[in-house]
């Protein structure tokens, strides 16, 4: 499971981990603020915005070189990138000025605890890709001819599915693009889904996107093959053509560049 369907709304297991994370957190805090001390109220709204903050900070910082031609991309936070570590500072800081007693410090540390235990193994439970192997499925190719996707060349494979209607999909598009461009040596098919082949190629002129292998699932069967929901979906298969990460969501070039090293370390 890589994706939490709340009615219309779909959530990529770390972000649902976030949102339990923060949840804990703040329920901990309110039963502190009933039972010990109503100072807990203001120290826990500080504490989980200075703490995003510092996290989101972070990832930016150690991924400057994706950012530094676009920094106010550090505001795209939907697209995720947070180091976590970096969030227990703030907390801390916060917690000796707002809460001042020792034992009030002490207690604060209650809800940080339950919110990384139930943040760590909401992760756990709803990441993770079965090693599925690739679909025995030709699909029609925008620029001409066919790919059998169950075809491998030995080079680690990265599989976009993607819409034109898909404000997700146009955002991160560039930087899949981009990323082709970048990494020869790992093969990038554009699945495009339910969509004809007029309406995709104009569209990809508009965005003047220089993309190769578009490809066209109009019965949209590759993401029936390997059980996901929603768009856009970024799949990341090893040289042998077996799943070996997926990504749910908007991605941002940094995530993209992640994922395709560590392809390149278990291969």
């Amino acid at each position: 499971m890589n994706a939490i369907e709340l009615g219309p709304l779909v959530l990529s297991g770390e972000r649902f981990a976030i949102i339990v994370g923060v949840a804990v957190f703040l329920l901990g805090a309110g039963v502190l603020a009933s039972r010990v001390s109503p100072r807990f109220n203001g120290w826990s709204t500080v504490a989980v915005l200075a703490g995003l903050g510092a996290a989101r900070l972070a990832h930016v910082v150690a991924h400057w070189s994706y950012f530094a031609d676009d920094p106010l991309r550090a505001l795209a936070v939907w697209q995720g990138g947070f180091i976590w570590a970096w969030a227990l500072a703030p907390a801390a800081i916060a917690a000796v000025v707002m809460l001042r007693e020792r034992r009030l410090v002490a207690w604060a540390a209650a809800p940080v605890i339950a919110a990384a235990l139930a943040g760590i193994a909401t992760e756990r439970l709803t990441t993770g890709a079965e090693p599925v192997a690739a679909p025995a499925m030709t699909l029609a190719r925008l620029e001409g001819g066919a790919v059998n996707l169950a075809a491998v060349d030995g080079r680690p494979t990265v599989i976009n599915l993607w819409a034109t209607w898909c404000p997700p999909c146009r955002r991160e598009m560039p930087a899949l693009a981009q990323a082709q461009d970048a990494h020869p040596d790992v093969r990038f098919l554009f699945v495009n889904q339910g969509e004809g082949p007029e309406k995709v190629a104009g569209w990809l002129e508009q965005a003047g996107l220089g993309i190769d292998n578009v490809l066209l699932d109009r019965a949209m069967a590759v993401p029936r093959h390997y059980g996901t929901v929603g768009l856009p979906v970024t799949l990341f298969l090893g040289p042998d053509g077996r799943l070996a990460e997926v990504h749910v969501g908007e991605i941002a070039p940094e995530q993209i560049g992640a994922a395709i090293a560590r392809l390149r370390r278990n291969s």
